[in-house]
């Protein structure tokens, strides 16, 4: 539950515009991912449904992890079942829903006003196939209480991360101190861990649906996390570590550096949080001569093909994704804006001051592949990245594989 008060909506009823047009007896059921506060956007149904007579929004909320989320979701839409109206899908998502044939497009929307990164990730064959719902990447979470301790700036290369933990960890003297913290597990966020240095050499992945694969980035991206493991900057299981494992480490505080997504600060604020007061986000690391890259996250709003209220949801749809709720999240439920203005606002950034650094790692950070064959993609890395972590393979053997793999899934 969010403890703080909640911030008014009734500048939302500009959106809707003074005279709303009614829709009788109509009921929208909307699928919310249950870590992303239902609670909250109940609220916001809740002023919908008095500005616009004759419809009900109800949620359903579902899944705590994005792979649980698109398994049921998969399920429902298989079946072409007409029961959900609303969807809020992952970010990696709606290139391969769109091309399933099962949301329908937004004719026509001007995408100009959100941040640039998601609108492209909504646009698939010049079509916008969702509108962002709120915004996420990945951070590098760090202890500023260590690093302004020794003297240490926020790391701009992973090489001056490595120079830092050794520097704190052997200053602490505490042999439970991790350096960094990341998922190397075979879950949706091992990609991004793959992809983060591999970004970072200018190299891309896919582009027009076509293999732009480096081999040479590759292997360097491998080493390099899998010189994190064998350096002991990392713990020697990091093969074993998923996304809220790392939350949890760095939360209780035995890390110095973690990757993770935007929810983790609320939890580092947290009452049985160690590092209260002690935390601050930084742009992840580069390779050294290379650009800083993140791993875009977030959420957006599709309508479902099989939706008897078409027009009706999408209505709901241009509502929830406006300005002034986007706001109201941020405040109410520390959900990142889709609006760059947004992390200048008076309120947001009282509400949730670290916001202001946020905004420079959302603006860079990068999608991940925009294709509709995008499962077997992730399959292909994170299993291989996940090898390699644990010993079972070589960076050069992992690079190769995914290769190999990759040119079959896209050619």
């Amino acid at each position: 539950m969010i403890s703080r008060p909640l911030m008014g909506l009734a500048l939302c009823a500009s959106i809707l515009g003074s005279t709303v047009e009614a829709y009788a007896d109509t009921e929208l059921k909307i699928f919310v991912s249950s870590q992303h506060h239902p609670d909250v956007w109940r609220k916001v149904f809740d002023q919908y449904e008095s500005r616009t007579a004759g419809v009900k929004v109800t949620i359903e909320a579902g899944g705590n992890t994005s792979e649980a989320q698109a398994q049921y979701l998969n399920t429902v839409m298989s079946a072409k079942d007409t029961n959900l109206d609303v969807l809020m899908l992952d970010v990696i998502r709606p290139a391969q829903y769109a091309a399933a044939g099962w949301t329908s497009d937004f004719s026509g929307k001007d995408m100009s006003k959100f941040l640039p990164t998601y609108s492209e990730a909504n646009t698939v064959g010049g079509k916008v196939v969702a509108i962002p719902a709120f915004a996420d990447a990945m951070f590098l979470y760090y202890r500023k209480d260590l690093l302004d301790k020794y003297g240490i700036q926020p790391p701009k290369t992973w090489e001056e991360l490595t120079a830092a933990d050794k520097k704190i960890t052997q200053g602490e003297g505490r042999p439970d101190l991790q350096g960094l913290s990341f998922q190397g597990k075979a879950i949706e966020g091992a990609v991004c861990t793959f992809l983060l240095p591999y970004w970072s050499q200018g190299k891309t992945l896919v582009e027009n649906g076509k293999l732009t694969f480096d081999h040479d980035a590759a292997v360097k991206s491998l080493t390099l996390w899998k010189s994190f493991v064998d350096d002991g900057v990392a713990k020697k299981n990091i093969s074993e570590v998923a996304t809220d494992d790392t939350r949890k480490e760095f939360q209780a505080g035995n890390v110095v550096f973690a990757i993770n997504w935007s929810y983790g600060w609320s939890s580092f604020q947290g009452k049985d949080s160690a590092v209260v007061g002690k935390v601050d986000v930084a742009r992840l690391p580069s390779v050294t001569g290379g650009e800083q890259a993140s791993c875009l996250g977030g959420w957006e709003f599709g309508v479902s093909a099989y939706s008897t209220h078409q027009d009706e949801a999408k209505k709901l749809v241009e509502f929830l994704s406006s300005p002034e709720v986007s706001k109201f999240m941020a405040v109410n439920g520390a959900l990142l804006p889709t609006y760059a203005d947004l992390y200048k606002d008076a309120d947001v950034t009282k509400a949730a001051p670290w916001f202001a650094n946020a905004l420079p790692v959302v603006e860079t950070a990068k999608a991940r592949p925009v294709t509709p064959r995008y499962n077997e993609v992730s399959e292909t890395i994170r299993t291989t990245i996940n090898a390699v972590l644990a010993g079972v393979s070589t960076p050069e053997d992992g690079a190769s594989q995914i290769e190999a793999r990759l040119k079959r899934i896209l050619r």
